[in-house]
């Protein structure tokens, strides 16, 4: 971060008042909010044993250094203190973190370590060691439990993909909200088999929401992450049974299936000239996503899904001009191997949760 950003951010800190235990405590009925975000390859700089991280270490090509980590934490906790405005993102789903020791450098050794986040975390299979992770704040998210949902790879397919977080928490009504963090297999490689695997994660997926379902009393089930696939993928609408939010969410409360899934990013509030979250060759895509459960949308429930609650985040310090295609794009730290100074390749979802 340069000294600009610093003091701009240090005043943020000071003027919520944030660490002392003021604002929060008085404000539990303010919005709940999500952010979603793919941070582009958070690696730390040593080398983690068992894993091909090779490529992000001081001596690799990409020159990995110190200063670089250090820098992109700092411009992860821009994004961060941008989102959050007034109050801290409640919930910050990340994806694309090394371990937890990169998380506890994050929340514990940076200009964050002033907001008192608390963080779990996967330790996934992924032969690059990466993982996903949650951020919580413990005053409006009480964690109960977090678990690893860990999906084998179809035949044929050698590599593990990363962990599913599960998160379970309990929110202001005293109800529990089941958080779910993934990033399913992407299309490099063998794409058929790339794509039987996405299908994979989200058949199990949906089979650890309709369990949820079934079992809460008052079931809030939130799948969120990088899906590696457009919303309209078969892996979506058919395997994980995410449909996009219907226009007239009454026909949602009279409908008698409770299990069913929406896509709030299916069309996400986005800024002009900003079709995704993601831009490939010129092309707009939609591949990080967030899903609830039907009952969410319904006026019963506790912690409910206002219209249009579900947005691109996309300040103008997070984009530049896209040199090959023109428009924007996304800010991104590396250009392949390239060192570029930006945030991420992906912009992260900003998603607001009102209470009842």
């Amino acid at each position: 971060m340069n000294r600009r950003h610093t003091v701009v951010l240090l005043l943020w800190l000071l003027a919520t008042g944030i660490g002392v235990g003021q604002g929060r405590a008085q404000g539990q009925r303010e919005p709940l909010r999500l952010l979603t975000y793919n941070v582009e390859n958070l690696f730390d700089t040593c080398h983690d044993a068992g894993f091909d991280d090779y490529e992000f270490l001081p001596t690799s090509p990409r020159r990995w250094t110190g200063q670089r980590y250090w820098g992109k934490l700092g411009r992860v906790v821009r994004v961060l203190a941008a989102a959050g405005g007034d109050h801290p993102v409640d919930l910050v789903a990340l994806t694309e973190v090394e371990n937890d020791s990169v998380l506890r450098d994050l929340c514990r050794r940076t200009r964050l370590a002033r907001l008192d986040y608390r963080y779990v975390c996967t330790r996934s299979a992924d032969s690059r060691g990466i993982d996903v992770a949650l951020l919580y704040q413990p005053e409006r998210f009480r964690l109960l439990a977090s678990r690893s949902l860990r999906v084998p790879p179809p035949t044929g397919y050698v590599r593990f993909t990363r962990d599913v977080l599960h998160v379970m928490g309990q929110v202001g009504s005293g109800d529990t909200l089941d958080l779910m963090v993934c990033h399913w297999p992407s299309h490099r490689g063998d794409r058929f088999s790339a794509m039987r695997y996405r299908e994979q994660v989200a058949r199990t997926l949906r089979r650890h929401a309709d369990s949820l379902v079934s079992m809460r009393r008052v079931p809030m089930v939130v799948i969120t992450g990088d899906f590696n696939d457009e919303p309209n993928a078969p892996s979506i609408l058919r395997h994980l049974g995410a449909v996009a939010v219907p226009a007239d969410t009454a026909a949602v409360a009279g409908s008698s299936e409770s299990h069913a899934l929406y896509l709030l990013s299916a069309r996400p509030v986005a800024p002009k000239d900003i079709g995704g979250t993601y831009k490939y060759r010129g092309m707009w895509n939609r591949i990080d996503h967030v899903a609830v459960n039907a009952a969410m949308l319904t006026p019963t429930s506790p912690l409910q899904v206002p219209p249009r609650a579900c947005h691109i985040f996309a300040p103008d310090f997070l984009s530049e001009y896209d040199r090959s295609y023109g428009g924007k794009m996304p800010h991104r730290y590396y250009m392949g191997p390239i060192y570029h100074g930006g945030y991420s390749d992906h912009y992260p979802l900003l998603t607001t949760f009102v209470w009842r």
